[in-house]
């Protein structure tokens, strides 16, 4: 990185840490802070992982996060805050579950379900990480989308400075193609700046992240530019299986079994640099040309 690219990304990774650190309103009531973009839309990573982090502040000690599964409703507002309303739906010796609602103008735009797990000890096993090269042989996305010449591309870049992305191909360039698995890519993430220790604010960094070419998995196997398509999230899914720290290099292997009807589903393991996999991710998106003009691109509809 240049010099200027480091500043920038550390002033990214400092107001991505301050986004996270929720306002409690009331009991169980949270108010997280906007992240003003260019796109006119707020990041679904960024209203997962505060959902997240209100629900997280609503569990005693011992409790981790091992799954939560979501739907995007609308799109939110990059320039207002958005509140987030958390029901205790059950506190049990071994498990907590908690549904967070996420609004803004009066209206929900988002729906989370968030279970919680205390540790115990149990069977042990794991998908092997396939053989990839290392981060350094990857192409820098962030990168790639700024010089890209598309403006969503470019206000994508800015947005996700805290990140540092090295892409290792896909389906139709860089990757074997495979007739068993025909969408296919593969990417290594981190973010881009060191974090505080805290366990719990890697979990949110890590759902913010997660929602980064997840769904580009689903175009991997045609022969069209992200750039050219409608895309948005319908609703995210994270297992979370180990810990590990978000800040450090984890590569996101990525596959779309299905798309049909102008929907794409697609699939993530995360493994860490030494193969441990330690996450699972699903989404399903809106994948479809353009219906009107360009603008619209993006949005639910």
């Amino acid at each position: 990185m240049t010099e200027m690219a480091d500043r920038t990304a550390r002033q990214a990774v400092d107001d991505l840490v301050r986004v996270l650190d929720l306002e409690e309103v009331d009991e169980d009531l949270f108010r997280g802070a906007p992240a003003p973009n260019e796109r006119g839309r707020a990041f679904g990573g960024q209203v997962a992982s505060q959902s997240l982090m209100a629900a997280i502040r609503t569990v005693g000690e011992g409790l981790t996060v091992h799954s939560m599964h979501s739907y995007f409703l609308l799109a939110g507002d990059p320039d207002k805050a958005i509140v987030y309303d958390v029901d205790r739906i059950r506190d049990g010796r071994s498990f907590a579950t908690r549904r967070v609602a996420a609004r803004q103008h009066g209206r929900p735009i988002y729906y989370m379900t968030v279970s919680f797990h205390r540790h115990e000890d149990g069977y042990d096993h794991q998908d092997l990480m396939p053989e990839v090269p290392p981060p350094a042989a990857g192409l820098d996305m962030l990168e790639m989308m700024a010089k890209g010449g598309f403006a969503e591309g470019e206000a994508l870049a800015k947005e996700w400075a805290a990140v540092d992305v090295r892409t290792l191909g896909n389906s139709q360039r860089g990757l074997v193609p495979s007739k068993e698995r025909p969408s296919q890519q593969r990417v290594w993430l981190r973010i881009a700046e060191r974090l505080p220790d805290d366990p719990n604010l890697h979990l949110a960094v890590f759902t913010w992240a997660s929602d980064i070419s997840l769904l580009g998995a689903a175009l991997a196997a045609h022969t069209v530019r992200s750039a050219h398509v409608q895309m948005a999230s319908l609703d995210h899914t994270i297992w979370f299986h180990r810990p590990f720290r978000a800040d450090e290099w984890w590569l996101y292997d990525q596959e779309s079994p299905s798309a049909q009807g102008g929907r794409g589903l697609s699939i993530g393991r995360v493994f860490t640099e030494d193969g441990v996999l330690v996450a699972t991710t699903a989404q399903e998106g809106i994948i479809r040309p353009p219906r009107t003009s360009s603008a619209e691109v993006g949005t639910l509809a």
